[in-house]
C-alpha cells in the first residue's frame, strides 16, 4: 500500500503498516499517526508516527545496529581455564 490508501484506510479506523526500505525518506505532517515498518536490513522495525518525528528521516528510528551481548568465556578461552576439571 501507499502512503495515500493507508492513510484513507486510518480513517475508516483500520489499522495498517506501510513497509519501506527507504531509509532517507523525510517525514512528512500528512505521514502523522501512519504506522511505518521500515527495514534495517534484517528485519522490519514498526514506528508509530507522531508530531515531534516531523522532518526527520526514517532511518533515524530504526537502527541497523544491534546491541552486543557477550556470552561467559567458554573452555579453554584463556591458558589457565585449560587446567580446570571439566566437572
Amino acid at each position: 500500500t501507499n502512503l495515500r490508501a493507508a492513510r484513507k484506510q486510518v480513517r475508516k479506523g483500520k489499522d495498517v503498516v506501510v513497509k519501506t526500505h527507504c531509509r532517507d525518506m523525510v517525514i512528512l505532517p500528512e505521514m502523522v499517526d501512519l504506522t511505518i515498518a521500515i527495514h534495517n536490513g534484517n528485519k522490519f522495525n514498526r514506528v508509530k508516527i507522531i508530531p515531534q518525528m516531523i522532518g526527520h528521516v526514517l532511518g533515524e528510528f530504526s537502527s541497523p545496529m544491534a546491541k552486543v551481548k557477550h556470552g561467559n568465556p567458554g573452555i579453554g578461552a584463556t591458558k589457565s581455564s585449560a587446567y580446570v576439571p571439566l566437572k
